[in-house]
């Protein structure tokens, strides 16, 4: 804090004398003093230093051992005793996730799951919210690749009441005409909204151009035309088809023993009925990457775009993939704010506000995307930074000092992550779900660190190889397209009016003359 010292103005006419003693001038002289030394602590204080200080030592933490059994109906039952807080997590999962939209209906799977609160048999919209946070608990449902999900989190006193609430909207979902249409305004003013954004357009676009029209290609959320098409049956049809106890993992996490959880989980989801039709077969197209074309240069043109996105996007691994601690280790070194890839573009060239990189592992081959936004005009150089740090990667990988703290970004984020409840139990949910050991959080730290050099420069060389990645550059194409022609005379140029995420063709129909 910088004090100010006002003089009063000296009236016309009038005689001012200062007289000084040897005290006043001795604190005059001590507060000057001061001043100095403050202000020399000060300019000290905002100096940044030169280097970060090294990362110490990782430690191998330990945490809770879950214990699980099956009900007799199929559903499968995870409980993980913390005791630190009083606190408790619970989360129903069902597997099955947007992979499952039929092609002409993306977005049903997630609004089917947001909708789990909107309404029950027993309760409204209004009841269950107000129930929630009588409990000073939270409640929330939806859906990702994968899997769908409900999840409550209260005082550990409050469970047997919130787990009651958690198996009613999971069962007993009502699906009302209303809330079925207001939820999908809400989703088509988040479309409308997303398509003003080149940076959204671009994440669509990469997931269609790697993945085509197998599942794993449409948008979470849906699309306008997509979103329109959904009835109320085809929500009521998917819920019936995939939410069973079969289908379901529930874990439940925090200030809870493991013999208590397994009873409030008899108690409100024993009774649940397991459906004498079999589940429905799994689409072989979410095991296997798309056969879509690599090497792709997909341009959106957006003249009205203040910047450009630019993406790279290729396939990448599967959560079982021998390769998993490698990837994710590799994309570290990539991402960040100190990964190579914000260092290349953000730090030395000033071309972004931030460069980053994900490799995305689920039930089948997932994405890797590397991604940056910048000027318009500066489009087709990114483009080819991005290229080139992928390239670079396993011609010259990291040494230690450059791969110890973006090892210690991963393990401290994963550490973070599970000092929560919720974050425990969503932790132990995602190995439950793609059917990995529930002991790899006690391994995750040593196979994290068990990563070498030679790993990553082998994985960036076989995994990521950057002459089958796809570009996809959306911003006012004038700006940027005659310098990328030059490297990529092969680009397809498509006007954001003609774009349509309904289909890998990108494009839409034109009508027949």
């Amino acid at each position: 804090m910088i004090s100010k010292v006002f003089f009063p103005q000296r009236r016309k006419g009038a005689k001012v004398f200062l007289r000084f003693s040897f005290a006043s001038l001795r604190l005059c002289a001590k507060t000057a003093l001061l001043f100095c030394v403050l202000s020399v602590g000060l300019v000290n204080a905002q100096t940044p230093q030169a280097t970060p200080p090294p990362p110490a030592q990782p430690r191998s933490g330990t945490f809770p051992k879950p214990v699980e059994q099956t009900l007799q109906n199929g559903l499968r039952v995870i409980v993980i005793e913390r005791r630190e807080s009083p606190l408790i997590a619970a989360q129903l999962l069902i597997k099955n996730g947007s992979e499952i939209d039929p092609p002409e209906l993306a977005g049903l799977a997630d609004m089917t799951a947001n909708l789990l609160t909107k309404g029950t048999q027993t309760r409204d919209a209004t009841k269950i919210a107000q129930e929630i946070e009588s409990l000073g608990g939270s409640l929330d449902s939806g859906a990702r690749w994968d899997s769908s999900f409900a999840t409550v989190g209260v005082m550990s006193s409050k469970i047997p009441q919130a787990m009651e609430i958690l198996a009613d909207v999971v069962r007993r979902p009502t699906f009302k005409s209303e809330e079925v249409e207001r939820l999908r305004q809400q989703y088509l003013d988040n479309v409308t909204l997303a398509l003003g954004d080149p940076g959204a357009i671009a994440r669509f676009v990469a997931a269609r151009v790697v993945f085509g029209d197998s599942p794993y290609g449409h948008p979470v959320g849906g699309t306008a035309e997509s979103l329109t098409r959904i009835t109320g049956a085809d929500i009521t049809k998917l819920h019936s088809r995939y939410y069973r106890p079969d289908n379901a993992i529930l874990v439940i996490g925090g200030d809870i023993n493991a013999k208590d959880g397994f009873a409030l989980a008899t108690k409100y989801f024993g009774d649940w009925q397991k459906p004498g039709t079999p589940l429905p077969a799994s689409s072989a197209e979410t095991e296997k990457a798309a056969a879509a074309k690599s090497g792709r240069v997909v341009v959106i043109d957006k003249p009205d775009a203040g910047q450009a996105a630019v993406y790279l996007a290729r396939t990448g691994i599967n959560r079982q993939d021998p390769d998993y601690f490698r990837g994710i280790v590799t994309n570290s070194v990539l991402s960040g704010y100190s990964g190579r890839l914000n260092q290349e573009i953000r730090i030395k060239r000033g071309l972004s506000y931030g460069a980053g990189s994900s490799l995305d592992a689920r039930r089948g081959v997932g994405p890797f995307v590397a991604s940056a936004q910048t000027k318009n005009e500066s489009g087709a150089q990114v483009a080819d930074l991005l290229l080139g740090e992928i390239t670079r990667l396993s011609a010259s990988p990291p040494a230690d000092v450059e791969l110890t703290p973006r090892k210690a970004v991963l393990v401290g984020n994963f550490s973070r992550n599970l000092e929560t409840a919720n974050g425990l139990v969503g932790q132990v949910a995602s190995l439950a779900l793609y059917g990995m050991g529930l002991d790899e959080i006690n391994r995750y730290i040593k196979n994290v660190q068990a990563i070498s050099t030679a790993d990553i420069q082998k994985f960036a060389g076989t995994r990521l190889d950057a002459k089958t990645s796809n570009i996809i550059i959306v911003g006012n194409a004038k700006a940027f397209l005659p310098e990328l022609k030059k490297k990529y005379p092969n680009v397809e140029v498509i006007p954001v009016t003609e774009l349509d995420l309904n289909t890998g063709l990108l494009r839409k129909k034109q009508p027949q003359i």
